[in-house]
């Protein structure tokens, strides 16, 4: 096991987006098991017949519950293997279940990574265009020189460059959005430039992105959810089963039972893999686990750890505000999903991630 670096930080209240490398034992596409597109229908598949260490659940489940999660799912070649609930709803009037929605926070940053890779490849979007051909000029407060440097793929990799010791990090109006370097010289978590991003697809293909994120992605895959408009930022919200669904999507590169949702793989391939040269561990709004170096959100310089330490190297991972979680797992051909309140006393549950995996591992007998 690799020793977790603890950081005696504090950082903002979210994380984005964590891929990498395939193995050769994944499983093929063709191979996996996709539920249907309506109904509540999804084959299982016991723990006991995969040989899994099942003594060790509960203490799995004890750090669930003892961490205010609401729910916890575990895919297997598509199926599913583990499925919890617990506590109450939004409105706290109704236990938790399938058919609770709940809020992904910044692992929604991933749904609009694959929202831009779809745009793009039907010709709507260019990721190394400027963000000003979408937005027109004076999106930002900085010099019409700087700002035009700032491209789409900036947004998707935190790397525009604009200031972040702004009071308010979550702002998109230009007033807010100031130089502070040139584009793609500085990494930083930095959340309007990425809410932009949103209004950049929506504008490039003139279609609302509630609207877009349904036809081309959620009709296609069963997803049923929708992103709501939250002070300054726009959050997705859906149940743990849809949350479960992207995370096969992902698993299978774009693909849902054989019909491409992304059908441009080297995109596939971009978003999921290191995006520049600053920080090793993030991608198109991405985090990747594996990589010996990252510059978590709040800090300016790469720390010597990998994201999550206790998780396979290839670990794809979304991650947001308040433990919500979405692991894709290609050597494991693995999905594993948690939704809940926070699960740990800092703004990030990073230790909490850690934690939730070292005892995954006992239940998988790694």
């Amino acid at each position: 096991m690799k020793k977790l670096l603890l950081i005696i930080v504090c950082l903002p209240a979210a994380l984005g987006c964590t891929d990498q490398n395939d193995t050769a034992s994944q499983t093929p596409v063709n191979a996996m098991y996709f539920p249907p597109l309506t109904g509540t229908n999804w084959e299982t598949t016991s723990a006991e017949s995969l040989n899994w260490n099942t003594i060790a659940l509960p203490d799995l489940y004890s750090y669930l519950d003892t961490n205010n999660s609401k729910a916890f799912i575990v895919l297997k070649d598509g199926k599913i293997v583990l499925e919890r609930y617990a506590g109450t709803n939004l409105l706290n009037t109704a236990p938790f279940t399938a058919s609770s929605q709940w809020y992904w926070a910044s692992a929604g940053k991933c749904i609009a990574a694959t929202l831009a890779g779809i745009a793009q490849q039907e010709g709507f979007l260019d990721i190394n265009a400027p963000v000003s051909r979408y937005l027109g000029a004076g999106w930002t407060s900085a010099p019409r020189a700087k700002e035009d440097l700032i491209t789409v793929r900036d947004q998707l990799t935190m790397t525009t460059g604009l200031d972040y010791t702004t009071s308010n990090l979550d702002c998109t109006t230009p007033a807010c959005l100031q130089y502070r370097a040139d584009a793609g010289t500085q990494w930083y978590y930095h959340n309007a430039p990425y809410t932009l991003l949103h209004e950049v697809t929506a504008q490039a293909t003139g279609t609302n992105y509630n609207s877009y994120t349904n036809s081309r992605l959620e009709q296609k895959i069963g997803m049923n959810g929708e992103w709501r408009s939250i002070d300054d930022n726009e959050v997705y919200f859906s149940t743990a089963r849809d949350a479960a669904r992207f995370g096969l999507l992902t698993l299978a590169k774009g693909t849902w039972d054989n019909t491409p949702v992304i059908s441009d793989l080297a995109y596939q391939t971009a978003m999921t893999t290191t995006s520049q040269s600053l920080n090793a561990s993030y991608g198109y709004l991405w985090w990747l686990n594996g990589k010996g170096s990252v510059i978590f959100p709040g800090l300016t310089a790469p720390i010597a750890s990998d994201i999550t330490p206790q998780a396979p190297d290839d670990m794809i991972s979304a991650l947001g505000k308040n433990g919500q979680i979405i692991s894709v797992i290609p050597s494991l051909n693995m999905v594993v999903v948690r939704m809940g309140n926070a699960a740990d006393n800092g703004a990030v549950p990073i230790i909490f991630h850690d934690g939730l995996w070292a005892r995954l591992n006992l239940v998988l007998g790694r």
